[in-house]
């Protein structure tokens, strides 16, 4: 499953629910390009579970600012709406995956 495309106008109707993984990119942005096949995978692994979305902060400003991205890539965790958790920076996989199953456990409890 690939992310979800995210932008100005559909951002806040995507994220309002559940939790949301949120990757700030750039298409020019060496790091961003180098994690977007853990994005992709970690999208389809959590399907289900945690929607998985991609904003391009080239095009959509607005919601980049509005968050504070300073750095690109940069992870928001949403868990309705509000964000719990960020992460800067090209990390490994694993990285994600603890991130998202801290989320998860503390939803299903």
């Amino acid at each position: 499953m690939k992310p979800m495309e995210l932008n100005d106008s559909n951002f806040k109707g995507e994220i309002e629910s559940g939790l949301t993984l949120v990757d700030f990119w750039a298409p020019w942005c060496g790091p961003c390009r180098m994690i977007a096949p853990v994005i992709e995978e970690i999208a389809s692994q959590y399907e289900g579970k945690v929607k998985v979305g991609k904003v391009n902060v080239d095009d959509n400003q607005q919601t980049a600012q509005q968050f504070r991205v300073m750095s690109i890539p940069t992870l928001i965790l949403f868990k309705d709406g509000q964000p719990v958790e960020g992460v800067v920076g090209a990390q490994p996989k694993r990285a994600f995956e603890a991130l998202l199953d801290k989320h998860l456990a503390t939803v299903s409890n």
